[in-house]
């Protein structure tokens, strides 16, 4: 069985980017003998998951795959740059370092000239003894020697403790220099895995080997662009791709997928759910108890979760493609990849609802003719004076309708006042309660504006679910009159407003209750 001496390149040619995770796919051409042999492929980002790799040969004799594995360990990183692009704290550093071996050599050649004034000293006191003891008396040559000895010691003395204080100084600051090219510029080792394939094959041939995994450290969201020009709207759809799996993703084919592989498939456990019955009191039977309450009308998809938004599919999973090579580096960034663009005509409003909001806002509809289901996610907003604000798009099916709000017109004011009365009517003691609600528009329009513009004023009127209450909208005291009203109680006004107009309307209706209810 042989084993192959350097890794065999495994490039990433595929990537199914999952809601928090990819799975990659792996091909290459192997050039195999005839007999079992393992090779060593890579390397491959050490964050792939061992429980999901999988290898298939591809050829047209037998070949099968014996075991597959990845194998971790600790390698050093490249080299660094060459010294024509090195740092300025690395040239400091080895300024320091010259610096430092000069010094030595300095203090080396002082302390052989001090050992050397040591020896000659020595020398020269064996030579005034043995002279004094013969009776030679050279007083004048032994003073004047002796007096340059001590002048030459003293003065490389002095030059040896100049140089070792400027030696320990200098080590301080060639510490804390490399201490500090430590922090910015030198890289620890990292953690790389290969795969280690063993194979057996018939005869001697190339093959072709596909592999793939799953990987952490992965994710992407869908994103949007709106350009509104006049009566037309180009939508075009992105997506926003983050990886930090450990290997850069180089023209790979990139599928999106809104699948959740993470989430467990275990069927709810069933409790017991116990009903009951109770007669109701004598009291209970004279009285109905009601309240007033906000209903939110139900669209398409599931409820919003508060925090990080996931990818909001309708409860489906959906599955995107990029129509051309992707690269991605791993450096954890946010990338756009576009996905599909397409231009429509759109329908255009000014709409407000008072109650919610005094803002006149541009409402744009038109229809989803992506081909694709429009994902929940952001919107960037351009019209005809550029960027505007950024939206929320909410799920949308392929050709449904879409709505998107364009930002408010500066130049219109709405104010809300509501009354509220309180009555009995008839031999029925029935409770009435009135309530008129007045709404004023203004339009401040530049100088020299021309022509009118409808906006559309919206208000609710409450729907009665129990026999008991009644709601009756009194159009005779409406000013005007609501143009329509809509099965869920909301009163809609096309309101024309000139340059520099103003117009009131005002909403009336009733709730009437019987006697025995409570809680209005």
């Amino acid at each position: 069985m042989s084993k192959a001496p350097e890794p065999i390149a495994l490039p990433v040619t595929a990537v199914t980017c999952l809601e928090d995770r990819a799975h990659i796919e792996r091909a290459t051409v192997l050039d195999l003998a005839a007999g079992v042999q393992r090779l060593r492929l890579g390397p491959v980002s050490a964050l792939a998951v061992d429980r999901t790799l999988h290898a298939e040969l591809i050829a047209d004799h037998p070949a099968t795959v014996l075991d597959v594995r990845i194998v971790r360990d600790w390698t050093p990183r490249g080299p660094l740059p060459s010294a024509d692009h090195d740092s300025a704290l690395r040239h400091r550093v080895h300024a320091l370092e010259e610096e430092r071996i000069a010094l030595g050599q300095r203090r080396d050649r002082l302390h052989a000239r001090l050992d050397l004034l040591g020896r000659l000293t020595t020398d020269l006191l064996r030579e005034i003894g043995e002279g004094a003891g013969h009776g030679e008396i050279e007083g004048p040559r032994w003073a004047r020697e002796l007096d340059r000895m001590d002048h030459e010691r003293d003065s490389y003395g002095e030059q040896l403790r100049a140089v070792e204080a400027r030696l320990a100084a200098l080590a301080v600051e060639l510490g804390e220099a490399q201490r500090a090219m430590d922090l910015s510029e030198e890289e620890s080792a990292e953690l790389v895995g290969h795969i280690e394939l063993t194979v057996e094959s018939a005869v001697a041939a190339p093959v072709g080997l596909r592999l793939s995994h799953l990987t952490p450290c992965a994710l992407w969201r869908p994103a949007y662009r709106a350009v509104l020009d006049g009566d037309s709207l180009t939508l075009e759809t992105d997506a926003m791709v983050w990886q930090r799996t450990g290997e850069d993703w180089s023209d790979v084919r990139l599928t999106l997928s809104t699948a959740r592989s993470a989430l467990a498939t275990d069927p709810p456990r069933l409790v017991e759910d116990r009903l009951t019955l109770e007669d109701r009191s004598a009291a209970e039977r004279r009285t109905v108890d009601v309240e007033l309450r906000e209903e939110e009308i139900g669209d398409l998809g599931p409820s919003p979760v508060l925090g990080l938004p996931g990818v909001d599919d309708g409860g489906e999973a959906r599955v995107l493609h990029s129509h051309a090579p992707v690269s991605v580096p791993a450096d954890g960034r946010a990338h756009r990849v576009p996905l599909s663009v397409f231009t429509t005509a759109a329908g255009s409003e000014y709409a407000c609802s008072p109650e919610l909001s005094p803002l006149v806002t541009q409402v744009v509809r038109f229809d989803n003719l992506s081909g694709h289901a429009l994902l929940a996610g952001p919107v960037d907003l351009v019209r005809d004076s550029g960027f505007s604000g950024r939206g929320t798009l909410a799920f949308t099916a392929p050709g449904a309708p879409v709505e998107l709000a364009f930002g408010s017109s500066d130049d219109h004011r709405v104010v809300r006042e509501t009354e509220e009365s309180h009555g009995t009517a008839g031999i029925t003691q029935r409770t009435v309660v009135t309530r008129t609600v007045r709404l004023h528009l203004s339009r401040f329009s530049p100088p020299g504006a021309q022509g009118e513009r409808v906006v559309v004023l919206r208000e609710r009127i409450p729907v009665s679910e129990v026999s008991a209450v009644h709601v009756r909208l009194r159009e005779e005291a409406c000013s005007p009159a609501p143009d329509v009203v809509d099965a869920e109680g909301i009163a809609r006004w096309d309101v024309a407003l000139p340059p520099g107009g103003r117009r009131t309307v005002t909403l009336v209706y009733e709730l009437s209750a019987s006697a025995k209810v409570t809680g209005l």
